[in-house]
């Protein structure tokens, strides 16, 4: 008896000394924006299916505010040691360093990438006062000048309105950008014909043209949308221009190599459940689930296309 107690405080103390793996410290993903944002689907989305994966609580942190930027420096600040990472969108690790004069991280010194995840592709809108049915013929209708060349965006500063600037460089157009209070004032406003021509994403001006108050005339993809197979992309309307939205996960900079290969793979197999991009597939996202490597190259290819638009606008966020 006495032997049997002995062993069992032996065992006792070995599994305190080394935790179950289910009692790991939970890995937290950190969303700049508030529930229920698109980002913020998908990234619960991941988080569910890496908890089975990684067997250790995964949990999203929403932190919205200065347009996703308090995330980032909270990753920043983050120990790198793989139990925090950051979900966000391409704005912040692109547009941003441009847009900005002040910027309180540097994107490609402050983390480490971990995995891209999904991108989206933009629609060009006209209301239902334009008569074009073709980009071509909205080339000729905004060349008119006056109200004709107004456009808006989800956002000013956004992807959205600067492609629309690389729309009116590559057309020689002359587009005024009309800023909106963000979508929920931008689509009313292009359904009432207040405004002739919005930029916004698939799943937003898709409500515009189930009710018969829009017509998408492009997409911004290399490939035709599935959800629009009939509407062309830019390049096959004649103007050789591509933008595509996306979400990644990064980590604090200095986190160990063989950490972040962990949870990239656990992320891209999450991403990659064929119920996750059923969900996502509805929302416009097309799944990606792609490596440091791969997330790196777009980001840099990104920053190469981007940079001189937005600089040659003169857009400052923070003037």
């Amino acid at each position: 008896m006495k032997r049997l107690t002995r062993r069992s405080t032996l065992a006792g103390a070995l599994a305190l000394a080394v935790p179950a793996r289910a009692e790991r410290p939970p890995l937290r993903i950190i969303v700049g924006y508030p529930p229920g944002a698109g980002i913020d689907t998908i990234a619960r989305l991941v988080a569910d299916k890496m908890h089975a994966s990684l067997g250790r609580p995964v949990i999203v942190e929403n932190k919205p505010g200065a347009a996703g930027m308090i995330a980032n420096t909270t990753v920043k600040a983050a120990a790198p040691d793989g139990s925090t990472l950051l979900m966000t969108p391409l704005a912040n690790m692109v547009f941003f360093p441009h847009s900005y004069a002040r910027l309180d991280y540097d994107p490609l010194k402050d983390y480490v990438p971990v995995a891209h995840l999904a991108s989206f592709p933009l629609a060009f809108g006209v209301g239902p006062a334009v008569p074009a049915k073709t980009l071509a013929e909205y080339v000729t209708f905004a060349k008119k000048g006056g109200a004709n060349a107004n456009f808006t965006a989800a956002a000013l500063g956004s992807l959205p309105h600067f492609f629309g600037l690389m729309f009116a460089r590559t057309a020689g157009l002359e587009l005024t950008y009309i800023p909106y209070k963000g979508t929920a004032q931008a689509l009313p406003a292009l359904m009432s014909g207040e405004i002739p021509a919005a930029i916004l994403t698939l799943n937003d001006l898709g409500t515009a043209v189930q009710s018969g108050k829009a017509r998408i005339l492009a997409t911004s993809g290399a490939k035709r949308s599935p959800q629009y197979p009939d509407v062309p992309t830019f390049r096959e309307s004649g103007y050789d221009i591509e933008g595509l939205a996306w979400y990644a996960l990064y980590a604090p900079a200095g986190t160990p190599r063989e950490i972040v290969d962990a949870l990239s793979r656990a992320a891209i197999e999450a991403i990659r459940q064929p119920d996750v991009k059923q969900r996502l597939e509805p929302l416009g996202l097309e799944v990606t689930g792609l490596g440091p490597a791969e997330l790196a190259a777009i980001q840099r290819a990104d920053d190469d296309k981007w940079g001189p638009v937005i600089r040659a606008s003169g857009f400052k966020a923070d003037q």
